[in-house]
């Protein structure tokens, strides 16, 4: 067993462990010794393979336990499979343990379990950017909650005392800030600029957008943004920054999917839950857009140089802020042209060069345009 750390736990994969490790500097100090345990489950644009990955798609792992990995700057994802998180092991000061939904409920428990002997502790912190840990099932912009409600089931069926945080409700576009903030009540803590040091360089390269925008409310940034992700920009409001602790028995008590989830051993039982309690499972609308993408080219801007990259930018941005956006995300700009790693990098430095104004870190400010 290792000295005493606090245990975390990212409830939906992708991005959350950044949003994780700045609520454990917020809460507990940036140099706290910290385990975040998280799903390798990340967007396609990122991972190719529909669902979460499991330790044996990596190599590199450490054990921290019978059924724990560790993932380190030297791990590495077994292609096809893609994965940010080594990466992210390298640029964030916490532990990285990988969670393994394919044993179910059940399985997570017992890693958790591991985890908390591995970090000396008898508590674990939830932590979930947007809210969606806090979904009921119904909601018509739900798009991912099955990570985060197995994370709930899974904790309770460890019996490890567990607090739920909830950073940035809304953020995520999954359920709207309005449904959120009557159950959340008043923030625990709300993030400063200072919190968000800890992640600093991380949105140089990682494409997490709920994350980005969270930095940028505990950064001051008010207004209409725009993701990739979200059919709807996001705005950032004075509720933005705020980290809400509730109880894991009120988690529960809010999500149906968590409960229903309580005594799964496998990833497929889980998905029936979903389809039962949601109408739809995550993974299979990942099979079907990966199989859509094989079967459709889509129809992206020229890139081949004919128009000046900064002629390109200057018609796309005009066109994004006539419908009411003032900041992007990176991700955005980068999907929606359709750059190459060093085109995006050529168009940083001219946006930087030409206006530097525009840069409003991790986001893009648009230039108003005229209607």
């Amino acid at each position: 067993m290792s000295s005493m750390k606090r245990l975390l736990l990212a409830a939906g994969g992708g991005g959350d462990a950044i949003t994780t490790a700045m609520v454990h500097a917020a809460l507990h100090g940036p140099d706290e010794p910290a385990l975040i345990l998280t799903y390798a489950w990340e967007r396609l644009v990122v991972d190719p393979v529909p669902g979460p990955r499991r330790p044996s798609d990596f190599t590199g792992t450490v054990p921290a336990g019978p059924t724990l990995r560790l993932v380190t700057p030297g791990s590495a994802p077994r292609p096809p499979a893609g994965s940010l998180l080594p990466r992210l092991a390298a640029d964030l000061r916490t532990e990285l343990g990988l969670l393994d939904p394919y044993g179910g409920a059940v399985g997570l428990a017992r890693q958790i379990t591991e985890a908390a002997a591995y970090c000396g502790t008898d508590h674990v912190d939830v932590v979930d950017v947007g809210g969606d840990v806090l979904a009921d099932g119904t909601e018509p912009t739900l798009r991912s909650p099955l990570g985060d409600a197995l994370a709930l089931a899974a904790c309770a069926h460890a019996s490890i005392s567990t607090s739920v945080h909830v950073a940035g409700p809304g953020l995520d576009s999954e359920v709207p800030e309005a449904a959120l903030l009557p159950s959340l009540g008043t923030p625990f803590r709300t993030l400063t600029a200072a919190d968000t040091q800890v992640v600093e360089r991380v949105f140089d390269w990682h494409p997490s957008e709920a994350s980005a925008l969270l930095v940028a409310a505990a950064r001051g940034i008010r207004g209409v943004c725009g993701t990739r992700d979200a059919p709807e920009p996001v705005t950032l409001t004075d509720a933005s920054p705020g980290v809400y602790r509730l109880t894991l028995e009120r988690a529960l008590e809010l999500n149906a999917l968590a409960r229903a989830l309580a005594d799964t051993t496998n990833l497929d039982a889980a998905e029936r839950a979903s389809l039962q309690v949601c109408g739809f499972s995550e993974i299979a609308r990942e099979r079907a857009r990966v199989a859509d993408a094989h079967r459709n080219t889509p129809s992206l801007p020229p890139a081949d140089g004919s128009v000046p990259l900064p002629e390109r930018f200057a018609h796309w941005e005009q066109s994004t802020a006539r419908r009411g956006i003032t900041y992007v995300t990176t991700r955005r700009i980068a999907e929606e042209l359709a750059l190459l790693p060093d085109q995006l990098a050529e168009l940083r430095v001219h946006l930087l060069t030409a206006s530097p104004a525009r840069q409003a870190p991790p986001l893009w400010r648009l230039s108003p345009t005229e209607r």
